[in-house]
């Protein structure tokens, strides 16, 4: 069967990932520091660089449970990063590759430290490339595709049609497939394709082949709703 052919089939098999019931945007696992008054993630995730667009590793860290009036200085690697306050306690910190170190300090005294480790080409996808009828996106890896422009399905899990890509894995390859970090589902030979809700904005798809590689996508979903034809 060929990706073509996968993708008309695959709209059929919608209903069984809506049933998975998965959120488009799952709360970060985090780690409380040692004060048990500052957080970050737990672990390094994708998104969008806001300045350029490009997908960058990048972690979530704040305040934890502050009280009124708290404020704390972020810093990446030493230099400061930005404020985080009680009405605004956390920030995303874009991470550079190798070794980062990331403190919340709230005075000289309370000051956590959390390091993160990246490795060169993580969230990276720069090496994909496009079929030539521009359909699909292939990622560096030679292991999935995915197609470019988001096709429009009934979800039975939110009650409307939503914007949905659609994902194949290109050999018999164990593929774990998230979007934007909520886990979705597995491909394989036996499983070799799955359509991916979108929801309103910029959404990552990665497909991660254990240790071994992951690819990664970003797609659109606009406002998270679509006019079905």
């Amino acid at each position: 069967m060929n990706r073509t052919n996968i993708l008309y089939s695959g709209v059929a098999a919608l209903v069984a990932v809506a049933a998975l019931g998965v959120s488009a945007w799952a709360a970060t696992t985090v780690q409380v520091g040692a004060s048990g008054k500052t957080y970050a993630s737990s672990v390094v995730q994708c998104a969008p660089d806001p300045t350029t667009g490009v997908l960058s590793p990048v972690v979530e860290a704040g305040l934890f449970n502050p009280k009124n009036n708290t404020k704390a200085t972020v810093s990446l690697n030493g230099t400061p990063v930005t404020t985080v306050t009680t009405d605004n306690p956390f920030a995303n910190v874009l991470l550079a590759d190798g070794d980062n170190t990331v403190v919340v300090a709230i005075n000289k005294r309370t000051a956590d430290s959390y390091a993160f480790a990246v490795q060169p080409g993580t969230c990276s996808t720069s090496g994909n490339t496009f079929s030539a009828d521009g359909l699909w996106e292939n990622a560096a890896s030679g292991k999935s595709s995915a197609t470019v422009t988001p096709g429009c399905a009934w979800n039975p899990a939110t009650g409307q049609a939503q914007p949905y890509a659609h994902l194949v894995d290109n050999g018999n390859y164990l593929l774990n497939v998230s979007v934007n970090d909520v886990p979705l589902t597995q491909l394989s030979a036996t499983s070799p394709h799955t359509p991916v809700f979108l929801s309103a904005g910029l959404n990552v798809i990665s497909a991660a082949n254990g240790s071994l590689s992951i690819d990664y996508y970003v797609r659109d979903g606009g406002d998270g709703m679509c006019t079905l034809p």
